[in-house]
């Protein structure tokens, strides 16, 4: 089916030559695109003006009542979206925008496809991308958890002069990854839950051994992660050499993102602009700008290229920041981890605002053989 969509799209960009000069090179106003639900339907959608989203596909119909419009099909899903954005995709997009402001109907009485944010559901970005990869041990707050001025000051000099190369890990997709106001859900047994709020960039085209000097041209844009993390650990006994990264950042419901995705051209230069927060029951625990990253955005993708090949929709995110539950725990910020009924908030200026209530699992199934992660509490400690 996806080849089917670009055959037609390719097809209406080649039928449509006396429109050449009608294609826009620029947004009268800039947007986002996110997943939505509709009417309980998964759709795409434009949001405008951080309160409003516009269905893709009808929006796109609306255009293409206007005379002399040439007809275009809209991608599926957002995976389509971004792989097809740089081949016309993106001057229809700047068209559909353009139309909804001049024509007002963005003011006063709009249009049904044109709806409050607030009044549908806001789905994940990307249902699902196809990798993600995340920076461990990349913001120098965050090596240097609860550090008085003097000490971090010191970590940071000694980073800086063997930063080596960065790290990065993988996060699963579907089934971890939420979108805005989805619970997090602590699972059974499971008592150490951290939060780490990250600057996620979405790549938009394929990319394989990309220079960090080159990177920015392989993006798409940009969103809000929050990389919920299981510090409990395995329990003694078996292979257990080293970090379990599957315990620790695979549990169902760890991965959120969104609440949407705001094209490059729109944001900016995050080496230069990224301010990210995140907030516990309105207690600001974690706080960050882009001059505290170890490694960049743009040499995560270099490191990240130069492993695997990274496809359109993929996410690298950028580590975090200090004040995660290490650091909040030393500094009086928090007394533990996340319990269920607190609410997280992480914020990036320039993108938005995801929201996330806690909520515990279920318990476990009486019928499991031994075989299963089992509660922290069960770990033997030290000497027992």
């Amino acid at each position: 089916m996806r080849w089917i969509l670009i055959t037609l799209f390719t097809t209406s960009l080649a039928a449509m030559p006396t429109m050449a000069s009608a294609q826009a090179a620029k947004s009268a106003e800039p947007f986002a695109v996110g997943t939505f639900a509709f009417d309980g339907q998964e759709r795409l959608g434009l949001v405008l003006r951080q309160q409003l989203v516009a269905e893709l596909n009808a929006a796109n119909n609306n255009l293409q009542m206007e005379p002399g419009v040439a007809k275009m099909p809209m991608p599926e899903d957002m995976k389509q979206l971004i792989g097809l954005y740089e081949y016309g995709l993106k001057s229809r997009l700047y068209e559909i925008v353009n139309h909804l402001v001049a024509s007002k109907q963005l003011d006063g009485q709009r249009p049904s496809f044109v709806r409050d944010v607030k009044s549908v559901r806001t789905l994940a970005p990307i249902r699902y991308p196809g990798k993600i990869l995340n920076g461990a041990g990349n913001f120098y707050t965050h090596t240097c958890e609860g550090c008085t001025p003097e000490q971090q000051v010191a970590n940071d000099k000694k980073l800086r002069a063997n930063r080596g190369v960065p790290y990065l890990f993988l996060k699963p997709g579907e089934g971890a990854v939420i979108g805005n106001n989805q619970p997090i859900v602590i699972p059974a047994g499971r008592d150490r839950i951290d939060w780490e709020i990250e600057f996620g960039t979405i790549i938009g085209r394929p990319a394989r051994y990309v220079s960090a000097n080159k990177a920015q041209d392989y993006v798409f844009g940009y969103t809000v992660t929050i990389d919920i993390s299981d510090r409990g650990g395995r329990p003694p006994g078996g292979f257990g050499s080293g970090s379990d990264w599957l315990v620790g950042k695979g549990h169902d419901t760890f991965a959120p993102m969104g609440p949407w995705i705001v094209p490059k051209e729109f944001y900016g230069d995050p080496i230069k602009r990224l301010h990210q927060q995140l907030s516990i029951d309105g207690v600001k625990v974690q706080e960050a700008k882009a001059g505290d990253m170890i490694h960049n955005i743009w040499e995560l993708i270099e490191y990240a290229s130069s492993i695997i090949t990274l496809f359109p929709g993929d996410v690298i995110n950028s580590g975090t920041t200090g004040g995660t539950s290490m650091g909040a725990l030393k500094t009086g910020a928090r007394k533990g981890y996340l319990q269920p009924g607190e609410t997280v908030e992480g914020m990036i200026e320039g993108i938005g605002t995801l929201r996330h209530t806690v909520v515990a699992g279920p318990p476990m199934p009486t019928d499991l053989t031994g075989a299963q992660l089992p509660p922290v509490s069960t770990y033997r400690k030290p000497g027992q």
